[in-house]
């Protein structure tokens, strides 16, 4: 069929223009060097970025689109208007970092001898960005789907600082692997529990200023992620415990066991990462855990609530 052999031969002419234009970026240069790049590896993430890049225009128009419907309705409360808002102000911001991210891939340092890659900083933003605003939109249709039981038992109350404690530690741990992602962290010391045959690797603070080697040591961000991952499941196994006295409402029940397992598994799933060297899926599976642990705490915290917020007049 002609149209057939027409339309092959202009998304080959299409894909080769893009090849080259690629070819002209630091991480080419890198590739070449070291390992080369074909036709078939390029496509590859050509379609991953090209997929990512869509999705995420489907998502903002779902979020741009009903708020614009809705935010003049006068059934909607002040304060549900306000969020509708807040979230698409972070679609645009979120779409904004993104492109800024990508554009940090795509600068030339020559004063550095590392693969090319997206800013680290950057990197934890867009992410930071994502999470945040999925956990707004997550508390907002709790707050509409399953109002809290209104539970003002001191007992209960300490359970809810504890699980909201948990939440903010999550994210920060979530934060954290940003950065291991970011600078291919992962990939130096696979080792478990100790970092080669010491507890506390020799080349820890190593930067100047010493600030730097938060953000930048790859050794210093692992150990990092590792104390904070150790940490959050401390801190769940506190709260599972805190609970077992305790008479719960049903859900909160359900979800102080279902965080206590998923915190294990999170860390199971890190230390996996790790010892087989940063497998893509496996990276993938963890950084998904680290969003389910996250909706569990947060969810968990609006279920011991004590206010009921009214968002639909």
């Amino acid at each position: 069929n002609k149209e057939l052999e027409k339309q092959w031969y202009q998304r080959r002419v299409r894909g080769e223009v893009e090849f080259d234009k690629y070819k002209a970026s630091p991480q080419w240069k890198y590739q070449v060097v070291h390992s080369g790049m074909t036709m078939n590896q390029f496509k590859f993430i050509w379609y991953m970025e090209w997929g990512h890049r869509h999705l995420g225009r489907v998502i903002g128009t779902c979020v741009l689109l009903p708020t614009v419907a809705l935010i003049t309705r006068p059934w909607l409360s002040r304060t549900l208007k306000l969020r509708l808002a807040g979230f698409s102000s972070l679609v645009i911001g979120q779409g904004f970092m993104g492109w800024y991210m990508v554009k940090s891939g795509l600068e030339d340092h020559p004063e550095s001898h590392d693969i090319p890659r997206v800013s680290q900083y950057r990197l934890a933003s867009h992410l930071g960005m994502a999470f945040t605003l999925y956990l707004a939109m997550f508390k907002t249709s709790m707050d509409l789907i399953l109002p809290a039981q209104h539970s003002s038992a001191p007992a209960l109350q300490n359970l809810r600082r504890w699980s909201g404690g948990i939440a903010g530690l999550a994210f920060l741990t979530a934060m954290s692997g940003a950065f291991v992602a970011g600078l291919d962290a992962g990939l130096v010391y696979n080792s478990y529990p100790k970092f080669a045959d010491r507890w506390i690797p020799s080349d820890l603070i190593v930067f100047s200023p010493r600030w730097k080697n938060i953000f930048e040591n790859t050794t210093t961000v692992q150990f990092d992620h590792r104390i904070l991952g150790h940490s959050l499941l401390v801190a769940i196994c506190a709260v599972w415990v805190m609970s077992r006295p305790l008479v719960l409402p049903r859900r909160a029940a359900l979800l102080t066991n279902a965080l206590m397992g998923m915190g294990w598994m999170q860390v199971g799933l890190g230390v996996s990462t790790l010892l087989l060297h940063v497998p893509t899926w496996l990276a993938a599976m963890h950084q998904q855990g680290s969003l389910i642990l996250l909706t569990l705490a947060t969810w968990l915290h609006h279920e011991l609530g004590r206010k009921k917020l009214k968002l639909i007049k």
